[in-house]
This record gives structure tokens, C-alpha cells and sequence, in this order.
């Protein structure tokens, strides 16, 4: 700033001292002959102005300041940077989207590169992710982050990751290690301002940090928990037993109908006949439907504690429920190219930045020596591409959603538990979390052979072993101690981490297979296509088979050996799968991946299959009209009807409704093709139809249940109102707040009444102004400062206000909590459809964008895309990869010495 002065001319005589240099000066020039003007005028008035200039110019010097801290950590991406452990050059082409594609000449190059530019852009969401795997999230954010460290610690993820490193194959480690120096490279001689703003803004609530080096157990603790997020829900039975406490049995069990065998076309068809799923059950020591135990009211009390302490889990690390995701795979006799599509879109919650990041690792010249070719969605700090294709297959996710995790109520002694009649020793370990601006917090954690005690750490839990306590002559005896341990595949250590880099090598249907059968967790439906024309699909996952006492439905007594796993999986080569099926399509949406011949337990608890039959539908129609197109699939992600409505409409257009205001949105109905755009026609009528749903459910449900247990407006609820429909005086229509008894119509109309005064309210009192986008709103909000309740702070990091179509239980399924509100809850995490025959006619979109910088470009630039329903070219040849450059960064070996 100083030397600039030097550069300014001096002032005419006449005009006093020459304006400052620097910002200053900028600031002065721009007052031109204002500065001579204030000049003469009264000194009391003159020091006024300058006070008020010395503001003006103090508060552009911190803008500036500002500017550049918010700025500084943005990632090069041109030019020529050194890098440490290279072999060799790497190239990084990214797009206008700043998409990056890396060519290399080896394998550990390819990793070395992705490291690095995944610490590039998203260094801060990777540490972050790394603390909360290993319970050290208190180190950055401090006591508010204690009890999920707790969690996490007891269940010992990072722990197990630390043993799984031995079972990978020396390529899998040699790839981890790569990736580690890549990363470790990029943060060497860099402060945290230099890597991300958060960095800085933690420094200025008092935090003294320097990140510690990447190790491959980072990567392999991000793992586990996306193993969590997708574990199934660990609370259906709760929730079951705490509705009957609060309505009955009876009732109840409307409220938790069936899953529709029969009705909804499940994944593959094994043709196996009942007799021989039950013989071969009784061989594997499993039965289907044991007696299951009463609870009384004190346990019931503690299984509701026991789903509080779960949902305070951090919800960017998972929830095990609510999400879901759409994939399906046509046969190229079935498309106008000849050569098979594969779509895929995975539901999962929307944060800031996103999960997924696009990437491509290219070998130069691919070899037995180099033969990676891949594209697709990565995870920032996992290498290699989860979701995408190389230059042979393509493959996509659903989650399967078994049933992986079991709760057992144990009898403790001391440092003992009871064990088929003998007592044996627990494991205990002493853990100390560090607590950024508080006192270290010290626990035991204790484990048996069903796994650790997470009721040590979780008075939820603890309640429920307490409760159980007190039922004479069920699980605990005199004085011993009730704890209660967590079994689940997940804490056994696995090779996930093997099938990743398996899947980014494959080359046809048996290496694709070879590859499934590392995927330990999160079981996931994979569907495949490939270049030589076959489609199919394969389901992974370690599935326990259990013994005769334990259905995995409720807490079971440990210290009965009959209430045990077997010890043993569902085996790879019985796990459902299917090559080239009859049909010519496949699609999977979290329906039943099998029916009920299939001859072991998976779950029951699948999704209703709307979405699945739904794409079906879709899927044959377009087939009806001609060969299926990529354009074809695009536009089936997008689809937005409703499936309950054609249920429910009839009985609203039915309704006796005052003439005025009152009935406009009855009358918007009658044209209403049930689906459920954001803007333009149709969508008043979705915006109407779904107040009257959220409206209905809390006239129906609300005045019984507890608030824990309300309505969420999902496929359960929907099944459940499709059955009241034809009751019209069932009880559950009565509002049982009024001295009335109300019946279907009459609560029927009250919501309808109830939902056009919202409206007005919200939006406008002419209802063809009303709009599903104004209503449903996609807000992108950052995990960590985005919730940070500090104003200026969140607006840094949060991106909020995207109007979008869709919703719970539709195909383009931006889900919304009918109990909370219209906000999107989970959504698109991202989009693609792979062409095989051609993989630069291939598209794709991501929910944000690939940085996690909020000053870069790409923080959210594909957002307004996915919005709109569009996606971009999924450029994959490296011809059309570098015609498409904007930018490109060479990475090569550090300079000896």
C-alpha cells in the first residue's frame, strides 16, 4: 500500500493533501471533488466527515481482508505444481464445471493425483468426516459434539478400520497409500487459511489447529459410516411397540400394514417353491416368524428413549431411514442405440457440500501395468470412483436395506457377563475425548461377544435395560447389572474397500461379480451394464443368518445361545442376482429384491415399491412407443406423479365445500393430472392437494399419537390412509379433542377448509397463483458452520431457496416430513444415465457442485441445473475430455534437493 503512493500525482495547488494510496485511495478517487469540497467547510462538521470517511475506509479495508480470506483457499488449477512421491506427470483436465479428468502413467499416480485434488477442493469436509469416524469431532467443535463422539467410539469404527487394513490386497493398500501421499502432499507447508475458510473461522472462536497427516484408515473409517447411514432402520420396532402403548394393539397394527407381496413386482424372481425356503430354514437353524415378547409399559417408556438417543445422532452421519434411491437398466435390444442405459439416482440428505464428487482416472496407456479407465461419482477421501463406468462396464446403487443389526439385553457382573449359564470377562478400554474450549471427557467402554455396550454411553439405552429389569423373570436376575450391546456386520472388520477398486477394474459380468462379493457394507443392489450388450443385477453384503430365538425385531436376551447368529453369512452365490433377464429390464427403487420363496431372511421392511412400479410403468410405455432412448430415461428421473392421489382425489372432489375461496382448490383438482411440478400448470393443484395431505394427517393422527410418532406423509402412511378410505367410520376419522364424532367426510373437509387458509396465508388468495416450488423448498445448508446459529457465519456457508418438483414417494423423490413442514428433507443426491455403446453420450448432474469452497464457482453451480431437471455431457474419451478443457493443471515430480 505504501509503495503505491509513490505512483499518485501530486495535487494542484489549491487542492490540500494528495487522497492515500492503496484502498484508500480507490475510495478517494471515487469521491472526486468531494474531497476538496468537505475541505473548507466547518471544522466541527470537517472531523465529523473524516470520522465517518476513517469508518468508511476501515470497514473496505476489512472487506477486502475479508475478500481475500474467503478467497484464499480456492485450489489452483492451471500451470504447474510439484508434488512429492510423484513418479511421473499427472495431468488434471477440468471442465467449465471444474470437473476434473486426470490422465497418469500408473496406478499409484491416478491415486497420488485424486488425493491431492480431493484435498484441493474439499479438504475441510474430508477432516471433518475423518474426526467424526474416530469420536474426535469435540477436538473441532467442541462440548456439543461429545455425545456423538461417545457413540462412535463405544461402536469403535476407526478401530475396526485400523484391523481392516491387513485383510485388503496389497494392491487395495498400495492404492490407500498413494492416496494418502497425495493428499499429504497438498497440505505440506500449508496453513489452514490456506485450505479452507472454515479453518479460519474456527481460529477466530479460539481454536489453535494444524491438521494431522492422511493415513488410509481416514479412508476406511468413511466407510463405516456411510455403512450407518444405509444400515436399515434400527427403530421400526420401537416405534411399533410404543403405538401400541399409545393406541392399542389393535389399532396399531393399522398403522403398520404388511408389505404388499404379490402386488409390487420384486427385483429378481428365484421361482423357488415354499416347501424347500422352509426346509432349507430349518437346515440353517432359522425360523421366519417366532413368538415375539409382550412389553409392558416401563419398556415401552425405554424403547422410546431408545429411539431419542439414536436421532441424536448427527444426521450427516446417518439416520438408517428415509432414504432411498432409483436405478434401473435396459437391454440394447430395447434402445434406439442398440447398446444397453443404465440410470441411477440415489436419495440421500442434502448438505452442502454434497456427497459426491465427479472425477475421472485415466491411464494414458491402459495396461496390465496401468489399467485404470474410470469416471463416475467419488467420495472426497475415499480413492477411486464408488458409482460411474469404465471403458467396459457401468454400474449403479440402491440401497437393499437389510437386516444387519441386532440389540442384545446382557447380564452383567462386574467386569463379567453372563453367558449359557457361565460367566464370562467383558472387554473394557479406557477412552479419553478431548473437548475444543472444555475438560476432557473420560468413558469405559465395555464389549462382550454380541458387541459393545452402547448403553454405557447412551442413558437411553440404559433405560431400556433397566426397564427390562423390572419384568419379573425375563431378562435380568438378583442384582446383576443390565446393559445392552450392539451386534452389526459393520463392526467386524470387512473388504469393502477391495470391491471399490475391484468395480473401477472390471472388465465383464464374472469380474463385476468377483468384485461384488469385497462389498461387506452397506449391502447394496448393484445394477450393471457393458459394451458387449448384457445387463444385470447382483446383490452384496454380509446378511446374517440368525438362530431360532432371535428374528433381529426386538432386543433379545444374550445370554441365550439360542438367540445368537449362526456365525454365518446368507452365502455370495445365494445372494439374489440375475444376467440378462427375460423381461429385458431391471429396476430396482428399494422394493423387495425377492419374493417370499426365496428361501432367507433378508427383511421385510422394504419400500412399498410406488416408485419401483412406478418406473415400471413408465418404463413400459415408452417401450410400447418404439425403442427407449437416453433422453427417455433422463425424463423418467423427473417424473413427479403422485401416487396416492388418484386415491385420494376422488374422495376430495367429492367433498361439500363453500362457494368462494374456500373451493378453488377443489376446483383446481379437477383438472389435476396428479403430478406435481414446481411451476406452471398442474402445480397449484400439487401445492393444494399436498396441504390437504399434510393438513389430513394431522387431523387424523396427531390428536392420538405422540409427537415422536407423528405422521410423516411416506408410503407407510399412504397404504394406511388407502385403507381408512374404505372406512368411513373407522375411529381413527374421529377427532377426538371435539365432543363430536366425526367420520371420514367430515374430517375430510375440515382438512380441505384448513388447507385453503394456509394457502391464502402463504402464497395468494387467488389459488391458480399458488405454486408446489413456493411451498417445497430445497435449502443446501453446510453440516458443521452452516448450523452454527451464528447469522453472518451461515450465510457464508448456506445456499438456500431452490423451488423444486416431486416428493415423498414419487420418482423425482425430493422427500419432505409431512409432520414438519414442506422443506426437502432428502433428494437426488445425484443423477446419470450411461450410454455403453457410447460414453460420451453419457450424462450425469450432481446436487451442489465438486467444490467445497464457498467462494468458488462450483460451490453450487450444478445446483440450478438439477433444479431444472437438466444434466450435463459426461465427456469420458480424452479427446472430447480435452476439447472440453477450461482448465489444466500439471502435476509432476518435486525437484530433487
Amino acid at each position: 500500500m505504501t509503495g503505491t503512493m509513490t505512483d499518485t500525482p501530486a495535487p494542484a495547488a489549491g487542492d490540500g493533501p494528495p487522497p492515500p494510496g492503496g484502498p484508500a485511495g480507490a475510495v478517494a478517487a471515487a469521491l472526486g471533488s468531494g474531497w476538496r469540497r468537505f475541505r473548507t467547510r466547518p471544522v466541527a462538521l470537517r472531523l465529523t466527515v473524516y470520522v465517518a470517511l476513517a469508518l468508511a475506509l476501515t470497514l473496505v479495508v476489512l472487506a477486502l481482508t475479508a475478500t481475500v480470506l474467503v478467497r484464499r483457499p480456492l485450489p489452483q488449477t492451471s500451470g504447474t505444481i510439484e508434488v512429492a512421491g510423484l513418479d511421473g506427470e499427472v495431468e488434471v483436465v477440468r471442465d467449465e464445471h471444474g470437473i476434473a479428468q486426470l490422465y497418469a502413467d500408473s496406478m499409484s499416480d491416478l491415486a497420488r493425483g485424486q488425493g491431492y485434488v480431493h484435498a484441493q477442493e474439499r479438504f475441510f469436509e474430508m477432516d471433518v468426516r475423518r474426526h467424526a469416524t474416530a469420536g474426535r469431532l469435540a477436538e473441532l467443535f467442541g462440548e456439543d459434539a461429545v455425545e456423538s463422539d461417545a457413540y462412535v467410539r463405544t461402536m469403535g469404527w476407526r478401530r475396526v478400520a485400523e484391523k481392516e487394513v491387513a485383510l485388503l490386497t496389497p494392491d487395495t493398500r498400495t492404492f490407500l497409500e498413494a492416496y494418502a501421499d497425495g493428499v499429504n502432499a497438498y497440505l505440506d507447508g500449508r496453513g489452514t487459511s490456506s485450505i479452507s475458510l472454515e479453518y479460519t473461522v474456527l481460529r477466530l472462536g479460539g481454536l489453535d489447529y494444524q491438521p494431522e497427516d492422511w493415513t488410509p484408515v481416514d479412508s476406511l473409517a468413511w466407510l463405516k459410516a456411510m455403512a450407518w447411514d444405509l444400515r436399515g432402520n434400527m427403530d421400526d420396532e420401537a416405534e411399533r411397540v410404543l403405538t401400541a402403548d399409545a393406541v392399542g394393539e389393535e389399532r396399531a397394527a393399522q398403522l403398520f400394514p404388511g408389505y404388499p407381496y404379490g402386488e409390487v413386482t420384486p427385483i429378481v424372481t428365484q421361482g423357488a417353491v415354499v416347501d424347500q425356503v422352509y426346509e432349507q430354514d430349518a437346515q440353517q437353524g432359522q425360523t421366519r416368524n417366532p413368538m415375539r415378547p409382550a412389553f409392558d409399559a416401563d419398556q415401552r417408556t425405554a424403547l422410546r428413549d431408545l429411539r431419542d438417543g439414536l436421532a441424536r445422532m448427527p444426521a450427516w452421519l446417518g439416520r438408517g431411514e428415509g432414504l432411498g434411491s432409483n436405478s434401473w437398466v435396459v437391454d440394447g435390444d430395447l434402445t434406439e442405440t442398440g447398446s444397453p442405459l443404465l440410470a441411477n439416482d440415489p436419495h440421500l440428505g442434502s448438505s452442502l457440500p454434497g456427497v459426491w464428487m465427479q472425477m475421472g482416472l485415466h491411464c494414458r496407456d491402459v495396461s496390465p501395468a496401468c489399467p485404470l479407465d474410470v469416471s463416475g461419482f467419488t467420495f472426497s477421501g475415499v480413492p477411486g470412483v464408488i458409482i460411474g463406468h469404465n471403458a467396459d462396464i457401468a454400474w449403479g446403487f440402491t440401497n437393499l436395506g437389510p437386516d444387519v443389526t441386532d440389540l442384545y439385553v446382557e447380564r452383567v457382573r462386574g467386569e463379567d457377563a453372563v453367558y449359557d449359564g457361565e460367566v464370562r470377562p467383558l472387554r473394557i478400554r479406557e477412552e479419553v475425548i478431548r473437548v475444543q474450549g472444555g475438560q476432557d471427557v473420560r468413558i469405559t467402554v465395555r464389549a462382550g461377544r454380541h458387541g459393545p455396550l452402547v448403553s454405557d454411553v447412551a442413558d437411553q439405552l440404559s433405560d431400556v435395560a433397566e426397564a427390562a429389569s423390572r419384568r419379573p423373570g425375563s431378562l435380568v436376575l438378583g442384582e446383576e447389572e443390565a446393559a445392552v450391546a450392539l451386534k452389526w456386520t459393520a463392526l467386524e472388520p470387512g473388504t469393502t474397500a477391495d470391491a471399490i477398486l475391484a468395480l473401477n477394474l472390471a472388465s465383464d459380468w464374472d469380474s463385476f461379480r468377483a468384485a461384488a462379493s469385497e462389498f461387506d457394507a452397506p449391502a447394496q443392489n448393484l445394477v450393471y451394464a457393458d459394451t458387449a450388450g448384457r445387463i444385470g443385477y447382483q446383490a452384496p453384503g454380509r446378511i446374517p443368518i440368525r438362530k431360532s430365538g432371535n428374528d433381529g425385531t426386538v432386543p433379545s436376551a444374550g445370554w441365550l445361545p439360542e438367540n445368537d447368529w449362526t456365525g454365518t453369512f446368507v452365502p455370495f452365490d445365494a445372494l439374489p442376482s440375475v444376467l440378462d433377464p427375460e423381461e429385458g429390464f431391471l429396476v430396482t427403487a428399494n422394493q423387495a429384491v425377492v419374493d417370499r420363496s426365496y428361501p432367507y431372511f433378508l427383511t421385510d421392511d422394504w419400500d412399498r415399491g410406488a416408485r419401483s412400479e412406478r418406473l415400471r410403468e413408465l418404463l413400459t410405455e415408452r417401450l410400447e412407443a418404439g425403442p427407449v432412448t437416453a433422453a427417455d430415461m433422463l425424463e423418467m428421473q423427473l417424473d413427479t406423479r403422485n401416487p396416492m392421489a388418484p386415491v385420494l382425489v376422488p374422495h376430495l372432489l367429492g367433498a361439500r365445500l363453500p362457494e368462494g375461496y374456500q373451493d378453488d382448490g377443489q376446483r383446481l383438482l379437477g383438472d389435476w393430472d396428479f403430478t406435481q411440478p414446481a411451476e406452471g400448470e398442474h402445480s397449484a393443484a400439487a401445492a393444494y392437494y399436498n396441504v390437504v395431505w399434510a393438513t389430513l394427517l394431522d387431523r387424523v393422527f396427531d390428536d392420538e399419537l405422540p409427537e415422536d410418532l407423528a405422521a410423516d406423509g411416506g408410503q407407510r402412511w399412504m397404504a394406511v390412509v388407502t385403507d381408512l378410505l374404505d372406512r368411513p367410520d373407522d375411529p381413527w376419522w374421529d377427532d377426538v379433542t371435539t365432543d363430536e364424532v366425526e367420520q371420514r367426510d367430515d374430517t375430510i373437509e375440515v382438512a380441505m377448509l384448513a388447507a385453503a387458509d394456509e394457502l391464502v396465508r402463504r402464497q395468494a388468495r387467488d389459488a391458480d397463483d399458488w405454486t408446489w416450488g413456493h411451498l417445497h423448498r430445497l435449502d443446501l445448508r453446510s453440516a458443521t458452520l452452516g448450523e452454527s446459529g451464528v447469522a453472518v457465519v451461515e450465510a457464508l456457508f448456506n445456499r438456500d431457496g431452490w423451488g423444486v418438483g416431486g416428493g415423498a414417494a414419487i420418482v423425482d423423490a425430493t422427500a419432505w416430513d409431512a409432520a414438519e413442514g414442506y422443506t426437502v428433507t432428502a433428494a437426488p443426491s445425484m443423477r446419470m444415465v450411461t450410454s455403453p455403446g457410447d460414453w460420451d453420450a453419457s450424462r450425469w448432474i450432481n446436487l451442489t457442485g465438486v467444490s467445497g469452497h464457498p467462494a468458488s464457482s462450483h460451490y453450487t453451480d450444478q445446483t440450478d441445473l438439477w433444479a431444472r431437471g437438466e444434466t450435463l455431457p459426461w465427456l469420458f474419451g480424452s479427446g472430447a475430455v480435452h476439447d472440453a478443457g477450461a482448465d489444466t493443471l500439471t502435476l509432476r515430480p518435486a525437484s530433487e534437493g
